[in-house]
């Protein structure tokens, strides 16, 4: 037999029902005691019905320490029949109120056992109501009825409850064995509906895309795990959230004409700027005016960075092919004229505004020599030393000497380290490190020369690689500006080259680390740069060019720290 539910849970519910039904039958007859004159016993009433109360109170005990469901449900049965009987004789036998008991007791055998139980039961239920009778009759026992009718009246009623027990049991079992085979079905379609719901979940859930789903407010219903893991976001937090808020640039529209877009996302504080292409469409079912919408996106991050790092060897090939001939044509030149302008300035006759023209031109003639050495730093070959070096002690001599320079200029600009104790063990160029640090720091002090501010150095772990933070409270830089940051000739200071940073990017991409700013109008600007950890597992090491030695002016550059700007 299957049970419609659980046959505890049955039983339990069952015991319940049992003592409310109690309780209020308790309070009616004690009533009709008052109002009506009877021969019923008050005091053997009372204790029937304080029996029965301890036997539900058991069996609801028994529900809870006995495992054999079957046997406690037919020792119910059996039970509730004997106490209906003797309550059923109390209360006066053939004219009891209460013979209507024992269609219950049936109907509760039909739905708690097997079909031929509640037979039974309608046999057991006749056969102690007729005996009650029979005995009341001939006088075997205690009479508490008014009546006394006639051996045959008394025969019909007996035979009509007879008829009516059976007729009970059987449309009590026909509607439970209705009920159990539309449990079986009801539990096969949601078996069904649930293995498609988790076909239909899983599909979602593997698609390589980020999916998510929202209301038509814009407010998130649904993230799959490749969109959480592309925004490094967990469900929780993202169910709930407006979509539009997520991203820096406005998303696609529905219906408008296109339905993808290319924005930008930050995701944690820490985290580097992603780029995303998202695609939409309306979530509808057969209804007008739809559910939502679906946004549909994947990671171009890494396609973007590419094609930038293609537009930069493409410009640094470039560079490359001029760099011989700028150097010939302007750096001979320059020397001519730094001697000639030599030899001037030591004639005493000229006056002090001679002297402070040819102070302009030695001047501009060294900042040119200047351009030049970035120019050829950035365009030519550079030959790298990578060895075991601890970033801590590098950037802490770099931090160490811009604060020598800043108290010697009085400059109105604090620095704060958040450096680790333990070695930050990274397999690198230790000079090319410095110089990194060092434009990143005269970055950094340019941009609050006139304001003065903080700058914020800290080393931290990121999973398997260092990253590195310089922080300042400038003013800032602009999307667009940071966008080409780490292009050449794209300098935001007056007087800068803007090839500082583009060759702190050859550095970061020579050593396979990353590096990236972020910043906001008002706000500063962070530089941040990341190294895999030496004691992670790494990919194959940097290998150096093919260059047997760098010019002398990159070394005189990588051995002051620094010298470019960006």
């Amino acid at each position: 037999m299957h049970s419609i539910t659980d046959e505890r849970n049955w039983l339990t519910w069952l015991v319940k029902v049992r003592i409310l039904i109690l309780t209020v039958l308790l309070a009616i007859e004690l009533a009709v005691i008052r109002l009506t004159p009877s021969p019923l016993s008050v005091t053997l009433f009372l204790t029937a019905m304080v029996l029965w109360f301890v036997l539900s109170l058991f069996f609801l005990f028994l529900v809870s320490v006995w495992q054999e469901h079957r046997l406690q449900a037919i020792l119910q049965v059996l039970s509730d029949l004997v106490m209906v009987t003797l309550v059923v004789h109390l209360t006066g036998g053939i004219d009891s109120s209460l013979n209507f008991l024992y269609p219950l007791v049936i109907i509760v055998a039909c739905m708690l056992l097997p079909r031929a139980w509640g037979y039974l039961s309608a046999a057991l239920a006749f056969i102690f109501f007729g005996t009650i009778l029979e005995l009341d009759y001939y006088g075997a026992i205690p009479s508490y009825s008014n009546s006394h009718p006639k051996l045959k009246a008394l025969q019909v009623v007996i035979f009509v409850n007879l008829f009516a027990y059976f007729a009970i049991a059987y449309l009590a079992g026909l509607l439970v064995a209705k009920l159990r085979q539309v449990d079986v079905q009801l539990k096969d379609a949601s078996g069904a509906l649930q293995n498609l719901q988790a076909l239909h979940e899983n599909i979602v859930q593997s698609m390589s895309e980020g999916v998510i789903t929202t209301g038509l407010d814009g407010r998130i219903t649904l993230v799959n795990r490749a969109a959480q893991q592309l925004l490094e976001i967990s469900e929780v937090e993202l169910c709930g959230r407006s979509v539009a808020d997520l991203f820096q640039d406005p998303l696609p529209h529905f219906g408008s004409g296109r339905g993808d877009a290319e924005v930008r996302y930050v995701g944690a504080a820490n985290s580097f700027r992603k780029t995303f292409r998202i695609m939409v469409s309306a979530l509808s079912v057969n209804v007008p005016g739809g559910l939502g919408f679906v946004y549909t996106f994947d990671d171009l991050t890494e396609i973007r960075r590419l094609e930038r790092e293609v537009r930069m060897q493409d410009r640094l090939a470039a560079v490359g092919r001029l760099a011989a001939a700028i150097a010939h044509e302007i750096r001979n030149p320059l020397t001519s004229i730094a001697g000639s302008v030599s030899m001037l300035s030591d004639v005493p006759a000229l006056s002090q505004e001679e002297r402070h023209l040819l102070e302009i031109v030695t001047r501009e003639s060294e900042r040119l020599n200047g351009i030049i050495t970035d120019f050829l730093a950035y365009s030519r070959g550079k030959q790298y030393r990578f060895e075991r070096v601890s970033l801590a002690p590098l950037l802490e001599d770099t931090l160490t000497l811009l604060e020598h320079r800043l108290l010697a200029e009085g400059a109105a600009i604090r620095i704060e380290r958040d450096l680790p104790k333990t070695e930050a063990l990274v397999l690198a160029d230790g000079d090319k490190l410095k110089q990194v640090f060092w434009n990143f720091s005269e970055n950094a002090v340019r941009a609050m020369k006139k304001t003065g501010g903080k700058l914020t150095v800290s080393l931290t772990p990121r999973g398997p690689d260092w990253e590195m933070s310089f922080a300042d409270t400038g003013p800032g830089i602009s999307p667009q500006q940071s966008e080409k940051i780490f292009e050449p000739f794209q300098s935001n200071f007056e007087g800068g080259t803007g090839l500082g940073l583009a060759i702190v990017y050859q550095i970061v991409q020579a050593h396979e680390g990353k590096v990236w700013a972020r910043s906001e109008a008002g706000k500063g600007t962070s530089f941040v740069l990341r190294l895999r950890r030496l004691d992670e597992p790494a990919t194959a090491s940097p290998s150096a060019p093919s260059k047997s030695s760098a010019s002398k002016s990159e070394k005189a550059l990588a051995a002051s720290g620094g010298g470019t700007r960006g």
